[in-house]
């Protein structure tokens, strides 16, 4: 059960990076669907910069540097140019995948380099990997997976207990409130939208580096689609992406666990088909998002703000 357990953790890593990333975003008031051409922008750059240099710290840096340019070119459409945030979004998608395909070309069936197996390879963290069951499932993993579960509590904490964090849910909640408090509204949201793409490109980028990892055509598989899912099932709550990722990393694992199991019930054998299993995942997470909906606490609701263009003229 452990080591499924550990598994599941690494299989929703680079989900949990890129609802992280779209939390940041969306929080500031900006729905980006972009998000899955941020993450191969993230996994092609990143890749590329790990065969280039065989520095991991420059390959995450480049991943992270990759997301972060397409939500720019996203901030400057939506923010200072006030476009549509959905189709802008989408395009995004369509711009990243473009721009993944045509690096991967060149891609294609080479190594990373030692040094960056080495570096993203599990490490036992002292004492806590010694904690019954929790141990050995959180913290003996690579460093890539321990800093996305630091960047959640560290994004809760910045949220709830700094200024910062304060004013930028009160953009996202009523920009006109916070232009007219002093709080200089277009900064936080190029800050924000630009910081949530930097995480989305590093969510990319684990897995070309640490998860498969070699390049494939449009590794991630539409996992952006299911981190914009995830961020309403986690409430826009930091801390809750963690379990949201997770669970959909476990229920992505039965897909692996049970695809190759037959089972003999009162002399009928029973088939796991490949197809079936790999639906799961996506059912239930259709299943969450419409209990989430049903329930109308304020605490589960978006910001007020989201997907609205701000004009300072109609304050």
């Amino acid at each position: 059960m452990i080591p499924f357990l550990q598994t599941a953790v690494q299989m929703g890593t680079h989900i949990l990076f890129a609802v992280l990333g779209g939390i940041l975003c969306e929080k500031a008031g900006n729905m980006n669907l972009g998000i899955e051409g941020m993450m191969l922008l993230g996994a092609s750059l990143g890749f590329s910069a790990a065969l280039s240099t065989a520095n991991p710290v420059a390959a995450v840096c480049a991943a992270g540097l990759a997301g972060a340019g397409g939500a720019f070119i996203y901030a400057i459409i939506t923010v200072t140019l006030r476009g549509n945030q959905v189709v802008t979004g989408l395009i995004l998608t369509i711009f990243g995948t473009g721009v993944s395909g045509f690096l991967g070309k060149n891609l294609s069936g080479r190594p990373l380099p030692d040094a960056i197996s080495r570096a993203f390879a599990p490490v036992s963290v002292p004492l806590l990997s010694r904690i019954p069951i929790i141990g050995p499932i959180f913290f003996q993993q690579s460093v890539y997976v321990l800093a996305g579960m630091i960047l959640a509590v560290a994004l809760y904490c910045y949220f709830q207990y700094t200024r910062a964090g304060l004013n930028v849910r009160t953009v996202g909640e009523n920009p006109a409130v916070a232009d007219a408090s002093g709080i200089p509204v277009a900064l936080y949201k190029y800050l924000h939208i630009c910081g949530g793409g930097f995480l989305c490109g590093m969510g990319g980028a684990y897995l070309s580096l640490v998860f498969v990892p070699r390049w494939q055509e449009n590794i991630t598989a539409g996992a952006g689609w299911i981190a914009v899912a995830l961020i309403i099932f986690s409430t826009w709550n930091p801390l809750k992406a963690i379990f949201a990722a997770y669970i959909f990393g476990a229920l992505k694992g039965i897909g692996f666990k049970f695809q190759n199991i037959n089972l003999v019930i009162l002399g009928k054998k029973i088939v796991f088909y490949p197809q079936l299993l790999d639906m799961i995942p996506y059912i239930a997470t259709i299943l969450v998002l419409i209990l989430i909906t049903l329930r109308k606490k304020k605490e589960y609701q978006a910001p007020a703000g989201l997907g609205n263009p701000y004009f300072r003229e109609d304050r």
